[in-house]
């Protein structure tokens, strides 16, 4: 056996004496979800009685036979079955039936959350529908809506508005964010609006802790409002109270491609700045303090940033704010093992903060805050467990400067790379120079963090005017370095666009990374590299079919172009933000009239169908056949039609030609209907 395979296995084998496959347990979590929701159906109740049987006969015989080994995998093949059950689980408690038509009308309605607010609209959550007269009876736990910015609202509020409720959408493109999996799991069973004025029939208990917070949130976000303005009001309130909604999409493209969308969303760096501020402040005033100087000042510490942690969190809007929530607690579990007199940064602790998050949220699992920043926390926490190159600090000032401006670059490289994959799947864009980034913007985001803490705490005197004009100074600054970096990355970023597997190859990484402690555990993010760049990058289209309004977009030349539907429509924003290019308003070889059009690129045919009268023609001896109303039975016989039917069952469509077949791949947003998330059509 050569020497490198021997210190591998040294290495598997110290890991299992330790005791790592606890770290495990959440990926295995984490697997069993993925199983459950990409099945082609739901599971029946027989399936779950088997699976239990089966899993429960594995660890009764372990027990039997008192196998240490068979403990320890049976342990993970328990968690892969939990996390199996856990979405269809938490459904039950928490999931609402999906509106499948739209609905118009007067409804009553209980305000359960005020998602954000401007001087235009506010998006509120809203349960306890209620028709009045004859609208017609939903039976939905939540729905979202848009409504006016007068009057005022709160949680617990009881209105009255006539309003217009549509079906959650679906994917706007294969493997995207989907809308329907996420809202049904947060109860949410439609999206709406209110048309014409909003009607308060009660107001809320003011002693309820959720009017409260909400005020506050209110009073602070109208506070920053009176001194900043732009980018910097909006950015304010996002990293203060966690209202993300007037940030443009400009700055929000520009901070993308610096680095730097993370600091608007609060998440570890903000709380860590604020709480371990708090740690290390009331630490030193303690110190300074002869007559405690004999109690246990750092457990003092640490519950004081506790609290601050947790205060914070419900100013950022609690729990169901889940990167922040997601950060308290990580944060909780530091602080606790501060004050049990324990090691804090440890792959365990990091396994702790994921069971309890999947746990609770498990369809966060899907979203990409859960997926970066538990791996960014996975690599951050697996290089502190590495040995330590460097040699301990000598004390001198300007050595510890360098330190600190070094281990700030390092942080953030290692977090970037950690973040890239999933960063690069879920936005398409890279942020190659993000650590630069990062290490000029991270001074000033400090002071925007501890300025705003200054601020809220001098509201109460009217003394805020000064902190929040530094906060913004700051902001200002940020933005500016966000620009800089942003124009030096420009022609670098790339708009890579990854395979789904891809995802399920970086959890593989990060599990083998936490699992081994040596330097080996490096070893499975660099094989991963490889089989990304010889297999993982996805085709791009040749052409896309909305569902829901006219637009049909098809390669021409390099890029895509219109042959039907028009420019800044929903659907084709998204398409030219996810590709990142334009789309020509017109196909250079389209060639339409009043009944369809006939597309010819050289490598394929296309007809888009728009009256009955075009069929005649359009259906035979093309390659694709698009129609928005009911085609005959034979039409397109030998090529690929996309009808009413198949828009309705499957949203938005993805086709690619495929050149060795000579027909086209079909790739529908939505594969099937049979999940209870999803607005079935009628």
């Amino acid at each position: 056996m050569s020497q490198g395979l021997r210190s591998l296995t040294s290495s598997l084998a110290q890991a299992l004496d330790q005791r790592r496959l606890f770290v495990l347990l959440p990926f295995s979590l984490i697997v069993g979800l993925v199983i459950y929701a990409f099945l082609p159906g739901e599971p029946s109740a027989q399936n779950y009685l088997i699976g239990s049987g089966a899993v429960t006969a594995l660890v009764a015989l372990a027990l039997l036979f008192q196998s240490v080994a068979g403990m320890r995998w049976s342990s993970q093949l328990v968690a892969v079955w939990l996390g199996f059950c856990l979405l269809p689980l938490h459904g039950a408690v928490f999931g609402t039936t999906m509106l499948s038509y739209p609905a118009y009308g007067t409804y009553e309605a209980r305000i359960v959350e005020v998602i954000s607010s401007d001087d235009d609209a506010r998006r509120v959550i809203a349960g306890d529908l209620m028709p009045i007269e004859d609208a017609r009876a939903l039976d939905l736990r939540h729905a979202r809506l848009l409504m006016p910015a007068v009057p005022p609202l709160a949680p617990g509020d009881q209105v009255r508005a006539r309003l217009r409720l549509a079906p959650v959408p679906g994917p706007v493109l294969p493997g995207a964010y989907d809308s329907q999996f996420h809202a049904y799991f947060a109860g949410i069973g439609a999206y709406g609006n209110a048309i014409g004025s909003v009607e308060v029939i009660t107001r809320g208990d003011d002693s309820d802790p959720l009017r409260r917070i909400q005020s506050l949130r209110n009073f602070i976000g109208e506070r920053i409002d009176l001194v900043l303005q732009g980018s910097s009001a909006a950015i304010g309130k996002a990293m203060m109270v966690g209202d993300q909604s007037g940030i443009s999409d400009e700055i929000r493209d520009v901070m993308a491609a610096s680095g730097l969308a993370h600091v608007y969303s609060i998440s570890g760096l903000h709380l860590s700045i604020v709480a371990g501020g708090m740690l290390w402040l009331v630490r030193l005033l303690l110190a300074l303090t002869p007559a405690v100087l004999s109690w246990p000042i750092k457990q003092f510490a640490a519950i004081a940033g506790l609290l601050t942690a947790f205060g914070y969190l419900m100013l950022a809007g609690g729990p169901d704010n889940v990167p922040a929530f997601r950060s308290t607690l990580m944060l909780g579990l530091i602080f606790g093992a501060v004050l049990a007199g324990r090691r804090a940064l440890t792959m365990r602790n990091v396994a702790i903060a994921a069971l309890v998050i999947i746990v609770l949220d498990p369809a966060s699992v899907f979203r990409a805050s859960f997926q970066l920043s538990f791996a960014a926390v996975v690599a951050l926490i697996g290089v502190y467990e590495l040995p330590r190159a460097l040699p301990p600090a000598t004390g001198g000032s300007l050595e510890r400067v360098v330190r600190f401006i070094a281990a700030t670059a390092w942080t953030s490289f290692v977090a970037g790379l950690a973040t890239l994959l999933f960063s690069a799947y879920h936005f398409q864009q890279t942020a190659p120079l993000g650590v630069l980034g990062n290490l000029l913007a991270l001074p000033f985001v400090s002071l925007i963090m501890w300025f705003g803490v200054l601020s809220v705490l001098a509201m109460s005197f009217g003394l805020d005017g000064p902190f929040l004009r530094l906060m913004g100074w700051n902001i200002d600054r940020m933005v500016d370095v966000a620009h800089l970096v942003a124009g030096w990355s420009a022609g670098l970023t790339g708009n890579p666009l990854l395979a789904g597997w891809t995802l399920l190859g970086g959890l593989a990484a990060l599990a083998w990374f936490a699992f081994i402690e040596t330097r080996w555990r490096l070893l499975g993010p660099l094989l991963l590299v490889p089989l990304v760049f010889l297999f993982g990058f996805s085709p791009r289209p040749d052409v896309l079919i909305a569902d829901t309004t006219q637009a049909v977009a098809m390669r021409d030349g390099e890029g895509l172009a219109l042959v039907s539907g028009k420019t800044g429509s929903f659907a084709v924003d998204v398409w030219s933000r996810y590709y990142q290019t334009e789309i020509a308003p017109t196909h250079t070889h389209a060639r339409c009239d009043s009944l369809g059009c006939i597309v010819d690129t050289g490598r394929f045919t296309a007809a888009v169908a728009r009256s009955a009268d075009a069929f005649a023609e359009d259906c035979f001896g093309q390659d694709l056949v698009i129609a928005r109303i009911y085609p005959p039975a034979n039409c397109a016989a030998g090529g690929v039609l996309i009808g009413p039917r198949e828009l309705a069952r499957g949203g938005v469509h993805w086709l690619a030609w495929n050149e060795r077949a000579g027909r086209f791949d079909v790739r529908p947003a939505i594969d099937n209907l049979n999940r209870p998330w999803r607005a079935v059509p009628r």
